[in-house]
């Protein structure tokens, strides 16, 4: 399975992660400072499928609270708040759960 690192630089994750302190996380910048703003639609497709670890084709609630670690797997869990911040924000058809093309637009939003 690919890696967070073979699209993204280490340093940019890292300094991502270090903006995301206890109750910090903010899906825009993160994706801002780790430079997934930055990425085509097939990267953003690759990153989606890390995310989306049991491979239903959907980014579930389950699996955005473990976004962070996704990235690192010392990071922390996303709190109850930043998850469902994260979820309406990517969730356009409110189905709740983030399908691929969901995840690449909110990227991009």
């Amino acid at each position: 399975m690919a890696s967070m690192t073979s699209v993204l630089e280490t340093k940019d994750i890292e300094k991502a992660l270090a903006e995301c302190a206890a109750g910090a996380f903010n899906h825009k910048t993160f994706f801002v400072t780790s430079g997934l703003i930055k990425k085509s639609d097939d990267e953003l497709a690759e990153v989606f499928n890390i995310l989306d670890k049991d491979q239903s084709g959907y980014i579930e609630v389950d699996e955005l609270k473990l976004f962070l670690q996704s990235f690192s797997k010392s990071a922390r869990e996303l709190n109850d708040t930043e998850t469902n911040v994260f979820l309406t924000a990517g969730d356009s058809d409110h189905d709740g759960k983030i399908g691929v093309d969901e995840f690449k637009n909110m990227v991009k939003a």
